[in-house]
């Protein structure tokens, strides 16, 4: 089973690159930015939390997010692998992770590290809030805060896999077609 995470900041292309690598590999997507606004829009308990805490630019909890890709894990028993998109997000998250693949009878094969600086993020990201309609990626101080967040509490999961001899850097500045070429290049 391939199991990827697909890492890096707001804005970085992970979205992007996770749709090309899906229909490359046949996997599932697991991204809980998408799984959470798919809860808000819904309204359910969990999406009206998620949104409270996502509108300050701010992560949502451990329990929430593990909760929820536990069950995307059972309702998917035979796929061939999944692409965690913006999971984990803190070493608790990635140890929480490795236990419940752990719990399925399989692990994280790779992290694919998404590599880009904080003015490029906030260009994108402002672009992308004009298209999208998402209010946290049309404010740049909330845009500002949410790459802080990343550098704080999410970049130390590179760490945690390279540990693991599980992440590759890859810089994510350059043609779409180029950096999927880098990403499958380090998969295969």
């Amino acid at each position: 089973m391939l199991n990827l995470v697909l890492f890096g900041p707001p804005g970085a292309g992970k979205g992007t690159q996770s749709e090309k690598l899906i229909k490359k590999y046949g996997l599932v997507h697991l991204a809980t930015g998408n799984l959470l606004r798919d809860e808000i829009t819904a309204k359910t308990p969990l999406g009206i939390a998620a949104e409270t805490v996502m509108a300050k630019g701010e992560l949502v909890s451990d329990t929430i997010v593990i909760g929820m890709i536990a069950n995307k894990l059972t309702e998917n028993k035979t796929a061939n692998g999944f692409i965690f998109d913006g999971f984990p997000r803190t070493v608790a998250q990635a140890q929480a992770l490795d236990s419940l693949l752990g719990e399925h009878q399989t692990s994280i094969t790779k992290m694919l590290a998404l590599e880009v600086n904080e003015e490029e993020l906030t260009t994108r990201l402002l672009l992308r809030g004009k298209d999208s309609g998402r209010a946290d990626d049309q404010n740049e101080a909330i845009i500002r805060n949410r790459v802080q967040q990343y550098y704080k509490n999410t970049l130390p999961v590179a760490d945690y896999y390279q540990a693991q001899n599980k992440c590759t850097k890859i810089t994510g500045i350059g043609s779409i077609g180029d950096i999927f070429d880098k990403l499958c290049a380090e998969i295969d």
